[in-house]
């Protein structure tokens, strides 16, 4: 059978979500397709729950900094109310039937199953085809990659997905991957009592930011007792039922009651039909315009765009698409000043270039770096006040082109540089402008005066 429908949105997280919601309130009729949960990874096993863990990680390393502070404290760890709170938040264990409701309350038909094109607005689903009026947008986000080691596609390991339905934390556990998300949950079971060690390949920790973010969060986390082991390869894993065993390239075995892989998350774009409108399946991600159309009719939101893994980046992509289905003027996309916030204790806030991408472009670089520890806001908080500001300028445009914000409420700290990189704020009068005192974003005035 073949029913006819105005848009189908393949993928109902985020970004799909917000597309199919927006159009069904415009009046069209919108057949939303969902294999798993409506809301997606980030409301039920990402953004969400694992900040729910973080937030009770860091009352507890607040409470371990009393002494020498405040007074005295006890801390007795209880990851019971943590669980509790990650399942409630879930909608009873993982049900999807409330973000259900909000789409159909606007108007929009749910379909259970994965959708394929099979043509120009043509999408099977579970054995019938849908044809869409207007379209169809794509937004099947990413899924947990794991790396080709020998032994891994053998042993249970841990998703992100398993970290956060943990009902209590592991005696021990080992992370591969010191990306954002690794190190997140790496610090947040750390606090409950977990023995942790991190394995990264690369030569630092949060390989995406700048090397001074990457040396401060491993110092921090060394401190707190995790192994960070940088510059480390994996060559096999084993498990004999009850331990986890990483064998790195020299042969030295690490072990651990349970293994986090944490290496990252890619589109899937082979089973979407899309050699059927004319695009290649095996690509790295969907190419999408400035605009969101990947093919006539045919649109892409969210990290399957490759543009960035955050949900932030697929609800502003979502309303770019919105407005080119409905054939509404608006601004295109613009992807210089797209902000990401690491949310480990300090947090590393970043947006636009790092000084090497600066480089790589060939810009002519000043940065400036002021340390949060040496402000007056830094040494009031003084425990837990480890942190950075660094600034890179485009010397002959005398703007900022990329900033990083790591510290104490670092990703609030960034909305100020997100805006005078997004507005192309010339430095000049940056400098000259009054920050209050004493505040944690008085270090970008000192920052900005440390340009060389």
């Amino acid at each position: 059978m073949t029913q006819d429908t105005d848009v189908v949105v393949i993928g109902m997280g985020p970004g799909g979500e917000q597309v199919a919601g927006r159009l069904a309130e415009s009046g069209l009729r919108v057949t939303g397709v969902e294999a798993e949960l409506v809301g997606g990874e980030c409301p039920y096993w990402g953004c969400v729950p694992s900040k729910m863990m973080i937030r009770a990680a860091n009352l507890l390393a607040e409470a371990r900094r009393i002494p020498g502070v405040a007074g005295h404290a006890e801390v007795t760890p209880d990851w019971a109310p943590v669980a509790a709170r990650i399942r409630a938040e879930a909608t009873d264990d993982w049900n999807d039937q409330v973000a259900v409701d909000r789409f159909t309350a606007k108007g929009g038909h749910l379909v259970r199953g994965r959708g394929r094109l099979t043509g120009p607005g043509r999408v099977s689903v579970n054995g019938e085809t849908y044809q869409a009026r207007r379209g169809v947008v794509i937004a099947t986000g990413t899924r947990s990659w794991a790396p080709p080691i020998p032994g891994l596609e053998a042993v249970p390991y841990w998703t992100n997905r398993d970290a956060v339905a943990a009902k209590e934390p592991p005696g021990s556990l080992l992370v591969l991957g010191g990306g954002a998300i690794g190190l997140e949950l790496a610090q947040a079971f750390a606090r409950f009592g977990t023995q942790v060690t991190v394995v990264e390949a690369l030569d630092q920790v949060l390989p995406l930011e700048e090397p001074e973010s990457g040396e401060l969060i491993a110092d921090v986390l060394r401190a707190e007792g995790l192994v960070v082991r940088t510059g480390a390869r994996a060559a096999s894993v084993r498990h004999d039922g009850t331990t986890f065993t990483l064998t790195l390239d020299g042969g030295e075995e690490l072990t651990a009651q349970h293994l986090l892989v944490a290496t990252g998350r890619r589109p899937e774009l082979s089973g979407l039909g899309l050699d059927t409108v004319g695009l290649d399946p095996a690509a790295r991600a969907l190419e999408v315009d400035e605009h969101m159309r990947a093919a006539p009719a045919l649109w892409g939101v969210g990290d399957v765009t490759g543009r960035g893994a955050f949900t932030h980046v697929a609800m502003y992509q979502a309303e770019i698409a919105v407005r080119s289905v409905l054939d509404q003027e608006g601004p295109a996309a613009d992807y210089r000043a797209l902000p990401r916030v690491t949310f480990t204790d300090p947090e590393v806030a970043s947006v636009g270039l790092s000084e090497a991408q600066a480089r790589e472009r060939g810009l002519r670089v000043r940065t400036g770096i002021a340390r949060v520890p040496s402000s007056a806001r830094g040494w009031i908080h003084k425990a837990g006040n480890e942190g950075l500001v660094k600034v890179v300028e485009d010397a002959d445009r005398g703007i900022l082109v990329g900033a990083t914000a790591a510290g104490p409420a670092g990703g609030e700290v960034l909305y100020g540089l997100a805006v005078a990189i997004q507005a192309r704020v010339p430095v000049d009068p940056l400098r000259h402008m009054i920050y209050a005192y004493p505040t944690f974003h008085r270090a970008v005035e000192d920052a900005l005066a440390q340009l060389r």
